[in-house]
């Protein structure tokens, strides 16, 4: 989408249902193998009582709206303020959602609310983030 294009309310969304593959190909990529993401005896010990995704995962579904939809590419992903609210589990599909909340037409920049919600409809992710449009080429 063009910058002018953008308005406050603006949204778009994605769905990806979690894997164990998914949660362990994410740990090799990372280097990050915490136990409670890639042992399932030691996570059933846990206060989870089970494997559980890495948050960053859920994260990088909102890049991918950002990215990919909404504004789309060329967009540059400046910054992001982000809380876990719900641990996400193998299994559980997760909606990541983009709104326009704020349009900075001097930066050419955006405020964004993120949220990621599971198959229930709970809030796992929730943030901000900044977004630079580029500028149009002729």
């Amino acid at each position: 989408m063009r910058f002018e294009e953008m308005r406050v309310g603006l949204s778009a969304e994605r769905s990806r249902t979690v894997s164990e593959d998914d949660v362990r190909r994410y740990a090799e990529l990372t280097g990050d193998f915490n136990p409670v993401h890639v042992d399932a005896a030691v996570a059933a010990k846990s206060r989870f009582g089970g494997l559980i995704a890495h948050g960053m995962l859920s994260a990088g579904y909102i890049s991918a709206v950002l990215g990919m939809d909404l504004p789309g590419p060329g967009a540059i992903y400046l910054g992001q303020t982000m809380r876990f609210t719900r641990p996400v589990r193998p299994g559980d599909t997760v909606t990541a959602r983009v709104e326009v909340t704020e349009v900075i037409e001097a930066k050419r920049r955006l405020k964004a609310a993120t949220t990621c919600r599971n198959q229930h409809g709970e809030t796992v992710l929730e943030g901000e983030a900044t977004i630079l449009m580029p500028e149009e080429s002729g």
